[in-house]
């Protein structure tokens, strides 16, 4: 498939970063001890483990608690099967979870992040949708450009255009350019300016043809919905950091040695990392 323009810049901004940033922490500056004594620590640290486990469990019980919000309006999607509601995207189902997607309708690819988000959907949507679960995402984009992107990543996981309708921007998920000029926007439950022109949102940006202005007309987040005797209710949403545990890249990092260890822009689309023949 015939890559974008904005590949030059992505390998060029490879080489500045990703290289020098792999070796940015060397294992010899961390406290070296005996079997006994790392023993003793994690036994300490499985104390607070446990007990995040536990608080996790209890935040979990609370999410499923909140009062449901019933859903009214008609939203129209463009899907890989034509036209349909909100209440199609269950497929039968009596619960739906939305990934938004930062996939805007200029956008000439679909955002970073959200990408490496998603590279881990294709393997659990299965296993979601044998529980009464249905998941897709949704982005604003034209439903021919995301499934060019589907192809190009090799995503097998549904995927629906929300561009004609209202979703996102009900859900807080997309801004009008002149909400984006007022400096007021409503995001992750409070009023925020706009966003700061920031070394790694520009590079977000132009990784998706975009300027910063454009590429920030979206945001990233996940909502959850149930059907009920024929009723769509809004059970749950999300944003920022509370998409953290979603991101399995991420989970694993926290499990590394060095963590996340990030000292700038470092991850890229799946396809677009130089191999390391070595």
């Amino acid at each position: 498939m015939k890559r974008n323009n904005d590949h030059v810049l992505i390998r060029s901004m490879i080489k500045e970063t990703v290289f020098s940033t792999a070796r940015r922490k060397t294992m010899t500056d961390h406290q070296i001890g005996t079997r006994e004594e790392w023993l003793a620590a994690r036994l300490e640290l499985l104390k607070a483990e446990k007990e995040l486990t536990r608080r996790s469990d209890e935040l979990a019980q609370w999410r499923q608690r909140l009062p449901w919000v019933r859903i009214d309006k008609e939203y129209r999607f463009e899907t890989d099967e034509g036209t349909a509601s909100l209440a199609d995207l269950f497929r039968g189902r009596s619960q739906l979870l939305i990934y938004h997607f930062m996939f805007g309708p200029d956008y000439t690819g679909g955002c970073p992040a959200c990408s490496a988000i998603a590279d881990g959907f294709n393997g659990f949507t299965v296993h979601l949708e044998n529980h009464d679960v249905s998941m897709m995402a949704v982005s604003r984009a034209p439903i021919t450009s995301l499934q060019a992107y589907k192809r190009r990543m090799g995503w097998t996981f549904r995927w629906a255009s929300s561009l004609n309708s209202d979703f996102n921007y009900d859900f807080n998920k997309s801004v009008t350019e002149e909400q984006q000029r007022s400096g007021s926007i409503e995001y992750n439950y409070c009023t925020i300016g706009t966003i700061p022109d920031s070394t790694s949102v520009g590079n977000f940006a132009a990784m998706t043809g975009t300027d910063v202005r454009t590429y920030t007309r979206e945001a990233p987040g996940m909502s959850a919905f149930a059907l009920s005797d024929g009723v769509i209710y809004h059970t749950y949403s999300t944003y920022s950091r509370g998409l953290d545990v979603l991101w399995g890249m991420y989970q694993w990092l926290d499990r590394a040695p060095n963590g996340r260890n990030e000292t700038g822009l470092w991850f890229r689309r799946h396809d677009e990392y130089i191999v390391n023949s070595q």
